[in-house]
Parts: C-alpha cells; structure tokens; sequence
C-alpha cells in the first residue's frame, strides 16, 4: 500500500514577477532549503518543485519562518492569491 504524504498549507503567493519567474511568498509556516512545495491556483496551475534558493530582504536565506515573505524562482507562471503547500 502506498503512503500518501500529508500536504501542509504554508502560505500564499502575494506577488509574482513574469519577466524574470520569481514568486513572493507569505508564509504561515517554516520552509527551509531543500524542501518540496506544491502551488496550486486557478483551473490549470498545480505543480511541485524543490526549493532550490530562497531570498528574504535581498539576501540569500536557507530557511524562512511564519510571518516572513521570502522569493524564489518558480518553473511556471503563477498569479497572486495561489495557494502554497508543503509536501
């Protein structure tokens, strides 16, 4: 039987910069380097990635926590309001 991973919410895009794919991300919950997250929103965008780089402030960070807003680079085109889970 296989085990399915529990999602977890942990924030929600609150901007996203096309010309150069970088989300801004507020966060409920911690998130460190290395970690996989899901973005989900709108009819056709759900997809995971790894979280490769993070910035918060302009500075590179290897984790963030609640209350931070951190940027990295995503491989598809989001919008403000997506939901950002754990997994």
């Amino acid at each position: 039987m296989l085990k399915t991973k529990k999602e977890e919410f942990i924030g929600k895009i609150s901007h996203y910069f096309d010309n150069i794919k970088v989300a801004v991300i507020n966060l409920e919950k911690n998130l460190k380097i290395g970690e996989t997250i899901r973005i989900k929103g709108g009819e056709k965008t759900d997809f995971t990635q790894e979280v490769k780089s993070m910035e918060s402030e302009h500075e590179k960070v290897e984790k963030a926590k609640k209350g931070d807003s951190v940027g990295m680079k995503v491989k598809e085109k989001i919008r403000e309001g997506y939901k950002v889970y754990k997994v």
